[in-house]
């Protein structure tokens, strides 16, 4: 049929599917990466706050089971899905992967809004940083000014704490982290650029101990709207964990 013999009806079909997104143009994990959102609901996931693996691993099954399921219940209030979309409205618990992770390679974007701020656990030890790196985010005084994707609870002076650069985009634009942990080392690319070059987590709830061998990753929740996307985790073996370590020269 000629588009010119077609109805103004069907015209306008036509043109309203092409506007809609289709299913393959949703962002797809690269090889040897999965996804952490399922697109539909919030399942893998549920709640924890910012305290010691080690305490809500010595529960009871049947204390855990309890804390898990009210945990469950609060991030359905404050967490949904929209689309490939982890959307968080800055308040509850943080998203916290079910699954245990050792050493990993993490993929994710994120987009927050001003006074927000932020930041990612890595096998539950906070934090890779997110702030609001304006000046009327009010906190420049305790690092914002230097930028997102620091270890921001680690000691005063120590490698990693500040990121290298500063490598945020402006609001409204998404930021996109590659983020490598191997041992107790952590690498960081903040939007293509290497912000922690393989600098050591300090255990922030035993400072003097080692990071626990794994743990989930948790997207924190901190005073206002925070966007996650295209969430991937590649888990890294023995051999190639000692290879990067090695490489970086790790200790």
């Amino acid at each position: 049929m000629k588009l010119t013999s077609l109805s103004s009806s069907a015209l306008g079909i036509l043109l309203l599917i092409s506007l809609v997104p289709s299913a393959q143009a949703e962002i797809a994990p690269p090889k040897g990466f999965i996804a952490l959102c399922n697109g539909k609901d919030l399942s893998g996931w549920w709640g924890i706050s910012t305290e010691d693996p080690a305490k809500w691993r010595a529960l009871s099954p049947e204390k855990f089971a309890e804390k898990k399921a009210k945990s469950i219940l609060d991030i359905n209030k404050h967490w949904r899905v929209a689309g490939d979309e982890l959307v968080n409205d800055g308040h509850g618990l943080y998203l916290s992967t079910e699954k245990n992770y050792g050493d990993f390679e993490l993929l994710l974007e994120y987009k927050t809004v001003a006074k927000a701020d932020s930041g990612i656990y890595l096998r539950g030890i906070p934090q890779v940083q997110i702030w609001d790196t304006t000046k009327e985010g009010g906190k420049w005084g305790i690092g914002a000014d230097k930028g997102s994707g620091g270890l921001w609870n680690n000691p005063k002076g120590s490698k990693g704490k500040d990121p290298l650069v500063l490598a945020d985009k402006p609001f409204g634009e998404w930021n996109s982290f590659r983020i490598l942990m191997t041992g107790d080392f952590v690498t960081i690319h903040l939007n293509g650029k290497l912000v922690v070059d393989h600098a050591k987590l300090q255990n922030y709830f035993n400072k003097k101990g080692p990071l626990p061998e794994k743990g989930p990753i948790q997207l924190q929740t901190h005073g206002g709207e925070i966007r996650w996307r295209g969430v991937f985790v590649r888990e890294i073996g023995v051999e190639e964990s000692k290879k990067i370590q090695a490489a970086a020269g790790g200790e």
